[in-house]
């Protein structure tokens, strides 16, 4: 099991942001994810923020042990041969930590005000449908290679077109850890049955809000029953408080 902190871009300098991905690798982490989007999430919609894949290639010179990448990458905002590109020079920068993570977007500002078509839910699915056979053969075609085969892990749960692709293209799915994650997990292997894909190969990463955690026990207890394989928490600026990490590390080794 791997244990990933999810530094939120936003709301912090960026000495703030590259000092908590150094702090987060000294304790123990074995993932740092940013996400990437043009604009805070929560909080002033106005203000601070960085941008995903910059922060990757810097995340990438200071760090050394930790698996970087975006939680996740939206498809609509790049050419996907030019994100393949990307990812195998942060790969490269890296020495082979980085992992791709991709979904179809969703952040309706980010669209209208860098100028890119919002469309509907499904156009932008199908996308991200379209644009996978590209990612994948461009990241195999660069010279020099990527230093090994970049796992790709993409995050949703819709049951129609997202848990498909998933069985299709992903190494990893990205979930919440909810009263449907059970649910959600039996209809990727639906997929995987109806797409001839071993459902073992395809990791399980599962967020998990800290916040509204009543029983660590039970939680640890369901995770470790899941059999999940990655655990994602949450963090964001400008303190980054990552005083529950060591839990997490604690109940990982306890495995």
């Amino acid at each position: 099991m791997k244990i990933a902190v999810h530094l939120h871009p936003q709301h912090a300098t960026y000495n703030q942001l590259r000092e908590a991905a150094i702090a987060a690798e000294e304790a123990g982490a074995d993932i740092i994810y940013n996400w990437d989007h043009f604009f805070p999430l929560y909080g002033d919609p106005d203000g601070p923020h960085f941008e995903a894949w910059t922060n990757l290639a810097s995340w990438a010179e200071v760090t050394s042990r930790v698996e970087i990448g975006c939680l996740v990458t939206c498809n609509s905002y790049r050419n996907p041969d030019l994100l393949a590109d990307m990812a195998r020079t942060v790969d490269h920068i890296s020495d082979g930590r980085l992992i791709m993570g991709i979904g179809a977007g969703w952040f309706e500002r980010d669209y209208d005000e860098f100028g890119y078509e919002f469309g509907t839910a499904g156009s932008r699915l199908h996308a991200l449908r379209d644009a996978m056979p590209r990612l994948i053969d461009r990241m195999a075609k660069g010279n020099p290679a990527p230093n090994r085969r970049i796992p790709i892990l993409i995050g949703g749960s819709g049951e129609k077109k997202t848990l498909n692709y998933c069985s299709q293209f992903a190494d990893v799915w990205h979930g919440w850890w909810n009263d449907e994650w059970a649910h959600k997990n039996s209809v990727l292997e639906e997929w995987c049955a109806k797409n001839e894909r071993d459902p073992a190969t395809i990791q399980r990463s599962v967020g998990v809000d800290t916040d509204k955690v009543d029983d660590w026990d039970a939680l640890f207890e369901g995770l470790a029953a899941a059999q999940v394989d990655e655990i994602t928490i949450g963090r964001g600026g400008p303190d980054y408080d990552l005083s529950l990490l060591p839990r997490f590390l604690e109940f990982r080794d306890s495995l």
